[in-house]
């Protein structure tokens, strides 16, 4: 992806803007890593969780009549996992401690979230169209032609 260097620098501004921050990843909806910033973390396959929770939460958020998908915020014993909406093709996915301020680490996250869609959305409309293939031949279409009736010699020697 083009965007990625931007992305990125995205991720290390944000780690910078919340100290708490253990980790940042920008994702693809289906669960491809786009940048990653995840210290002892595997990112493909956090990466991969972020996809199948996002899923989930879509569903959550359709069958409760609550609109499009904005975050979800995970709290574990020892910190949090948020994940944001990163325009219509991506998400940003934090790891936080314990100790965050759900407030800043919201904050922040959104803004990031916006900021990643927006170098996404760009990087998409500037990649090439994909090249026009070649005109093919118009194909005629086939015809069945008339056959000749096929005789088979019977047991006296005539056509049938």
């Amino acid at each position: 992806m083009a965007a990625e260097a931007e992305v990125l620098d995205e991720l290390h501004r944000l780690r910078a803007r919340v100290p708490q921050l253990t980790g940042a990843l920008a994702a693809s909806v289906d669960g491809l890593v786009l940048a990653q910033d995840t210290p002892g973390v595997e990112p493909e396959g956090l990466a991969a969780l972020t996809a199948a929770a996002l899923g989930v939460a879509l569903r959550v958020a359709d069958a409760t009549g609550r609109g499009d998908f904005r975050e979800l915020l995970v709290r574990g014993e020892h910190g949090y996992v948020a994940t944001y909406a990163a325009g219509p093709s991506a998400v940003l996915t934090l790891l936080a401690g314990d100790r965050t301020n759900v407030g800043r680490l919201h904050l922040e996250g959104r803004r990031s979230g916006t900021r990643i869609g927006e170098l996404v959305e760009a990087a998409v409309e500037a990649q090439p169209a994909p090249a026009a293939r070649p005109a093919q031949k118009a194909l005629t279409p086939r015809t069945r032609t008339a056959r000749a009736a096929r005789t088979v010699p019977g047991p006296t020697g005539e056509g049938r």
